[in-house]
């Protein structure tokens, strides 16, 4: 029986069935995956290449399939023939955040080459060359987290290299480094007095003057806005039923974009708002406005009709229409600013609907309503929402507040101890809102 000669390597070391030297001085491990094909890894050294040998005998073990050219792009088009239990919006918005943002780039791939490493790196690639938020790169993750995990589910991968792959991008976020964040704000005080004045004075406005003031005085998401019905409106009680979303998206196909009602976006978004007296009055010109027009609710939307918001053809309102709006108006508002003659006059920032809703909670926030109640006015599924996201006071606001505590404690130490000097001097923004504070705090 002839005797099996083993190689060896430069350092004598005898090597394993498969392995081999390369001429650049690296190893290779040729290994079998079936069918009569073979696939090769490779390292520097002899004890990294061992090392992935490990690791492969680990997935012949646990069954994961060797024979593996699937792409990513492969499994996701598997992902969204068997995804289920998403709304049709919800559905539709993943697959168009995949299709725009990771098909033609990363979704080529072949999964089984994708390391954690990589998932990050193409995270920093879209914000930083790319322009993407942390929100739409939020979008983008969870869909991508999903078909990996697929991948998982069907032995093509052993581990799902998106988990925490945003982590690291978003603690950045958050501590002020170098990262692409939404631009959605709060309005200052000046801002929002200017917005206000703008809005309430020129006549160009008075058919949005309603809408506008009813979303930035109750804080409702844009779908809720738009989904909002006359039964949603209680005049004696002066509340305000949120209970669904109406929301226009592009279905693809022949009927491409229309409307649909979801539920809205949280569990405690199913909530009452309390009316203030601008909201209430914004309510009451809005039907006169109607009435003279004879504009009526011309549409169904999933046996739903009788929606407030409406354009002069009787349809609900979007969020692309809205935000025309916002932007016409900002545009003419600093139009009249620059020609005002004003030295550095105030000029609005690109408004979206969003803004608003920030504007909103911070100035409850501002205005001492406890958070929360904000949270449940706001309709937060959790406390940190509130914190993290709505209560960046303007440093303005917060310098004004400091100088107002020092000057309190001044008059203390002086021997003045009463709470009515505190109260004249302590808050920039508590006496516009008293009526604000007052009506939450009875909630």
């Amino acid at each position: 029986m002839a005797t099996e000669i083993r190689r060896k390597d430069d350092k004598n070391r005898v090597l394993k069935k498969y392995e081999s030297v390369r001429k650049n001085g690296g190893y290779e491990y040729k290994y079998p995956i079936g069918n009569g094909k073979r696939r090769s890894i490779y390292a520097d050294t002899l004890e990294e290449l061992r090392q992935l040998e490990k690791e492969i005998q680990k997935d012949v073990v646990d069954g994961i399939k060797l024979d593996n050219n699937m792409t990513v792009n492969d499994v996701y088009d598997k992902w969204v023939k068997v995804k289920r239990g998403l709304r049709e919006s919800t559905f539709h918005n993943y697959k168009y955040m995949y299709e725009m943002f990771v098909k033609p780039d990363l979704g080529r791939r072949k999964i089984a080459d994708i390391k954690r490493s990589d998932v990050r790196a193409y995270y920093n690639h879209l914000n930083e060359d790319k322009g993407l938020g942390i929100t739409t790169l939020d979008n983008v993750h969870t869909v991508l987290h999903q078909v990996f995990e697929l991948a998982v589910e069907d032995d093509y991968i052993r581990a799902n290299p998106a988990d925490k792959a945003l982590q690291e991008l978003k603690r950045s976020s958050k501590k002020g480094r170098k990262c692409k964040e939404d631009p959605a704000r709060a309005l200052t005080v000046p801002e929002m007095q200017l917005f206000e004045e703008f809005l309430n004075t020129d006549q160009r406005y008075e058919t949005w003057r309603p809408l506008f003031t009813i979303m930035l005085w109750t804080g409702m998401r844009v779908g809720e806005f738009t989904g909002l019905q006359w039964d949603d409106v209680d005049f004696e009680k002066n509340l305000i039923h949120v209970q669904r979303t109406l929301v226009y998206f592009d279905r693809g196909g022949a009927k491409r974009c229309s409307y649909a009602i979801n539920d809205t976006k949280t569990v405690n978004g199913d909530r009452f708002i309390p009316m203030l007296p601008q909201v209430r009055e914004s309510f009451f010109k809005l039907k006169d406005l109607y009435e003279l027009a004879d504009i009526r609710c011309t549409m169904e939307v999933d046996g739903l009709s009788d929606f407030v918001f409406l354009n002069r053809f009787g349809r609900p309102y979007n969020q692309s229409s809205l935000n025309r709006g916002l932007g016409r108006l900002m545009r003419d508002c600093n139009f009249k600013q620059i020609d005002s003659g004003k030295k550095d006059p105030l000029m609005l920032p690109a408004l979206s609907n969003h803004w608003l809703r920030h504007t909103f909670i911070t100035r409850c926030v501002e205005a001492g309503i406890p958070v929360k109640v904000v949270q449940m006015v706001a309709g937060h599924s959790d406390i940190e929402t509130t914190l993290d996201i709505y209560t960046n006071i303007s440093v303005d606001y917060t310098t004004k507040e400091m100088q107002a505590l020092n000057t309190f404690f001044k008059r203390f130490s002086d021997g003045n101890s009463s709470t009515d000097s505190y109260d004249k001097c302590t808050t920039v923004v508590r006496p516009i809102y008293d009526g604000l504070q007052k009506m939450f705090g009875n909630v």
